[in-house]
């Protein structure tokens, strides 16, 4: 959710950014669960992408939001840019994707509950105006060039940034989605072991869920193009951080990887101030080119490491990110996976048996084939079809051992969510391969099927 962060005042030391991380340590009692995802819009009679302003645009589908619903706008600059409910948040990211930043809840009933109600909530805004709203990686037909911008000030200092960093940052930026869940922690080895576990085993998220075989309207040799986009974005804050399986690795060692970042921009009096490519080292000693003679405060240090992308990042929750975005069933496995993973501790454990072993030669290996080949996948004589397998199958037992019924015990535990990712276990096809089965047979060819065929 890239909306500006609030709260806290000047950092007077740098034990304090350490600090900020910390707070976010809590008994396993007080765990939540938060799931991100973005979807595309597009207009029913053209398929062109949706553009801010107009009658059929994102900001009608905001206001309309706001309007029936009661969401609470949220403005940059005299423009609606999110809406806020119920700890909830609607965001816009920079081609128009509309993200659904769910609130902390307690269990994957809830989260689905809430996913399905926003997406009704969306749906009947969109169909009145003559929109549309699909799940995918990668936007499978549209150019840059035909993507809008929408009136956020990062995204313009993002834009003009990207180039001078890496290849495919607008492609980030304006024509990927996906979907991610955001999971506490209890204590630093906490953190520590659930890092490691969600970056070792990001590949198999990124392989179940991939869903971005098409690019510039045609296969584009990948299972997940989305996943190959982050590959060539910025080396400075993307990747698999090695140093996060390095003996030491805790709180204080994530502050040095996040100093060593380069800045993108000061939040002040409402505007984004530019600077890109600046330490927020020398931030800290009031030596800032943006802001002579000025120190950051706390919330400039969480703006900034909501401009950190590795596969997965702390904040004061860690951010499972490798994940495409995709239909209902698989916005709900998503979280079902990861907090199956490790949130029961025999399953997390389980989880880094299977990892622990690895060198990041392996790591970065298993990245690039997920990417490639979904599940067909394999590095370091580690193929992904079997690793999901067992994944998978961990998930299922630590969901169990939650024992998180719904509908106050109506309802089974949270384990059939993951059905999803069972029949992709089974079967050995993830959607990428759906979507290109449908692409080669009954579309022949046609992508501008996809849209009716695959939208909410």
């Amino acid at each position: 959710m890239s909306i500006p962060q609030t709260g806290g005042g000047p950092i007077e030391s740098r034990a304090q950014l350490a600090e900020y991380l910390a707070a976010g340590c809590k008994p396993r009692d007080a765990w939540r669960i938060g799931t991100e995802h973005e979807k595309f819009g597009y207009c029913h009679d053209t398929l062109a992408p949706i553009p801010y302003d107009g009658p059929r645009s994102v900001r009608a589908v905001l206001e309309g939001l706001r309007d029936r619903f009661g969401w609470t706008p949220v403005e940059e600059a005299g423009h609606l840019i999110g809406l806020e409910k119920d700890g909830a948040n609607v965001s816009l990211e920079p081609g128009g994707q509309l993200e659904l930043s769910g609130a902390p809840l307690e269990n994957i009933h809830q989260t689905c509950d809430e996913v399905n109600e926003h997406l009704r909530q969306v749906r009947s805004i969109a169909d009145e105006i003559g929109v549309g709203f699909i799940g995918l990686g990668a936007a499978p037909v549209w150019t840059h060039e035909q993507m809008p911008m929408m009136p956020k000030g990062r995204y313009w200092l993002m834009t003009d940034y990207m180039d001078r960093v890496g290849t495919t940052g607008k492609q980030m930026m304006y024509r990927t989605c996906t979907v991610q869940v955001n999971l506490d922690f209890a204590s630093e080895a906490d953190m520590v072991q659930k890092l490691r576990v969600a970056l070792a085993l990001q590949p198999v998220a990124t392989a179940l869920f991939a869903n971005s075989p098409f690019f510039e309207g045609q296969p584009n040799g990948h299972a997940s193009w989305r996943a190959r986009v982050w590959r060539y974005l910025d080396p400075a804050r993307t990747g698999m951080l090695p140093f996060v399986f390095e003996d030491g690795f805790g709180f204080e060692r994530w502050v040095d990887y996040a100093l060593d970042v380069p800045m993108y921009f000061v939040y002040r009096d409402g505007k984004y101030l530019d600077a890109r490519g600046q330490s927020f080292r020398d931030f800290m000693q009031g030596r800032l080119p943006a802001l002579p003679g000025e120190v950051p405060t706390l919330s400039d240090w969480a703006d900034h490491l909501t401009t950190i992308f590795p596969e997965a990042r702390v904040k004061k929750f860690i951010e499972m990110r490798g994940a495409d975005g995709g239909p209902w069933r698989r916005l709900c496995a998503l979280p079902a996976l990861w907090v199956g993973l490790v949130y029961d501790q025999s399953a997390l454990d389980a989880a880094w048996d299977l990892a622990k072993g690895w060198d990041h030669e392996t790591r970065e290996g298993l990245r690039v084939a997920a990417s490639r080949a979904g599940l067909a996948g394999e590095a370091g004589g580690v193929k992904l079809h079997d690793l999901a397998r067992d994944v998978v199958a961990i998930a299922e037992a630590g969901l169990k051992a939650r024992g998180r019924q719904g509908a106050g015990g109506l309802l089974p535990d949270e384990t059939h969510f993951l059905n999803a990712l069972k029949d992709s276990v089974e079967t050995g096809q993830t959607p990428a391969d759906e979507l290109l089965a449908r692409y080669h047979g009954d579309w022949q060819g046609d992508l501008s099927r996809i849209y009716a065929d695959y939208s909410y």
